[in-house]
């Protein structure tokens, strides 16, 4: 599958502290989201490696398949959140296949630093992600993960579509208007197998 580069943002988005509704009543920090850069790569790795340590649902592989989808210019838009010149989270898009899904893109991994999780710094990233996709004539978005949490930002479970060896239950859609596709998702070759 051939990768279509999106643009990075013009200029950081600075997002204002707020209290998130899913975030268990802690203050969300003032973070500024802004394009990766190529100095940050190495604190997105450390980041992304702390914030899924211990995890039941991780099987430590996230750091690496950012780095595959990097290495392979698959890494269609990678923005990170910031706070006090210190990045505290990140969030990748790649696009999927077949070719009959152009421009959808997959939504993930997503990484807070565990001291910043359910503080509403992960829900900046997605929406901030998800508004330059859209900007950007992205079609939609696909994402594995708790259709609980992801449902808020429009997601809905979609097993029909998922692909093979996938947990079809985690599988979600969200449509920027085109219609949903009908073809079985396929992930990068970053991603491991099942997920």
């Amino acid at each position: 599958m051939s990768a279509e580069i999106l643009p990075v943002l013009e200029s950081p988005h600075r997002a204002r502290s707020s209290i998130d509704p899913m975030a268990n009543g802690l203050e969300c920090p003032s973070v500024a989201i802004r394009a990766e850069m190529a100095t940050d790569r190495d604190a997105i790795r450390s980041l992304t490696a702390r914030a899924f340590a211990g995890h039941p649902f991780s099987d430590g592989s996230e750091p690496r398949i950012i780095d595959v989808l990097r290495e392979a210019g698959a890494l269609a838009l990678s923005l990170v959140s910031v706070v006090d010149d210190r990045i505290v989270g990140h969030v990748a898009f790649s696009p999927v296949g077949p070719p009959a899904l152009q421009r959808w893109f997959a939504l993930g991994p997503v990484s807070v630093e565990p001291s910043f999780q359910r503080r509403g710094v992960g829900g900046q990233l997605i929406e901030a992600g998800l508004r330059a996709l859209r900007a950007r004539g992205a079609n939609g978005c696909v994402v594995l993960g708790d259709h609980r949490y992801y449902g808020r930002f429009g997601f809905s479970v979609a097993p029909a579509i998922a692909p093979p060896d996938y947990p079809t239950e985690y599988f979600q859609v969200l449509s920027f208007g085109a219609s949903v596709p009908h073809v079985q998702v396929a992930f990068h070759a970053a991603f491991p197998a099942g997920g």
